[in-house]
């Protein structure tokens, strides 16, 4: 079980210490001349950041990972091993050995002989097919900005890494940074695109008497809202769970949170509209910022001869992708990433699926 005493600490904090403190004089002893990186990246709250006390009650403890260099792939066993029979029972309260847990918590707990670790000791090459479906360190196509989920985008370049004696890590980072710039003009067109397909609808619910789809409007426009604000700051937005979390520790202003809060929790419509229009003209008013199209008029206006105030998105989507040069991406369906036209979470976590999908939908 996990010591009683042990004080919560971030996983990716708890990480770097245990690599520095344990895993790497470790390695220095057995394995004293070979290269590698230490990292934590891919999956998990404690990846990003967003993990809590609560992210202790499953699958917790001191994990990384650790990759070998190519030539060095037949050391991978023997690295596995030695840890095995050298790393500490446990870290700072936490136990080393994620093979034991009770079925009923999944707290880990202390057990004797080898320890079944969590130190992935594996190939970069191997890691990047499996979590990312493309080696970034060679050309990345269009297809691999577009049907890789942006959740595992920010999982890759967001995690932490603690040493890279390879190198090869580090520029593996660098190449998925961010978008390309005519790849980032056509996803924003894509996501104002779908800000306009329904920012008319939910005055028009409400006028029908659907307080209740006028809600839920509300909110899909609030939801794509908060990605659009995270798109134009350069951020890859995480999967719903983390979205809110995502948010408020970006550079969104108050204006924004203020707006969205106010919209969701809005009992007419008229509020809801209010708030709506200033989420629109905030959000407006960071796209001109950017300088990726001349600027646009950031105030509401009525949509068509009806009475509904709406800032009429397609404008900035239009402008977007006025502004591609390359011809290839110019052309797309105005469909986006795959995460911009698929909310199923079984396809953004096939990553073959993913890509097979986003082949079709955009004819790439």
């Amino acid at each position: 079980m996990i010591s009683e005493d042990a004080a919560f600490v971030p996983g990716r904090l708890l990480a770097e210490q245990f690599y520095v403190a344990v895993v790497r004089p470790i390695l220095a002893k057995g394995f004293p001349h070979l290269s590698h990186a230490a990292a934590l990246l891919g999956r998990g709250s404690d990846v990003l950041g967003h993990d809590t006390p609560r992210s202790m009650d499953h699958d917790w403890g001191p994990r990384l990972q650790l990759f070998l260099q190519a030539t060095d792939q037949g050391h991978r066993r023997a690295v596995h091993e030695y840890l095995a029979d050298h790393l500490p029972n446990s870290f700072r309260g936490f136990p080393t050995n994620f093979a034991a847990r009770t079925s009923v918590t999944r707290k880990l707990r202390h057990t004797t002989g080898p320890i079944d670790h969590g130190v992935e000791v594996l190939s970069l090459d191997e890691w990047l097919r499996e979590s990312l479906g493309f080696d970034p360190r060679h050309a990345v196509d269009l297809i691999d900005w577009l049907a890789t989920p942006t959740q595992r985008l920010a999982e890759f370049t967001t995690g932490r890494v603690f040493h890279d004696g390879l190198g090869d890590l580090t520029a593996a980072r660098q190449a998925l940074l961010w978008y390309p710039t005519d790849v980032w003009r056509y996803v924003l067109a894509c996501q104002w695109t779908r800000i306009a397909r329904e920012e008319a609808f939910g005055a028009r619910c409400a006028e029908a008497g659907d307080d209740l789809g006028a809600a839920l409007i509300t909110g899909r426009l609030v939801r794509e809202l908060m990605r659009l604000q995270l798109l134009m700051r350069r951020r890859y937005p995480p999967y719903s769970k983390w979205l809110g979390s995502a948010v408020r520790e970006s550079p969104v202003d108050e204006v924004a949170l203020s707006a969205w809060t106010s919209a969701m929790a809005g009992r007419s419509w008229e509020e809801k509209e209010e708030q709506l229009n200033k989420a629109y003209r905030q959000a407006a008013e960071v796209h001109n910022s950017l300088g990726l199209t001349p600027p646009l008029d950031p105030e509401p206006r009525p949509f068509n001869d009806r009475p509904y105030a709406i800032l009429v998105a397609g404008r900035f989507a239009d402008a977007l992708v006025a502004g591609i040069d390359d011809v290839r991406i110019r052309r797309l369906p105005p469909l986006g990433a795959i995460d911009q036209f698929t909310d199923c979470r079984d396809v953004n976590t096939d990553l073959a699926t993913a890509r097979r999908i986003t082949r079709a939908a955009l004819e790439l």
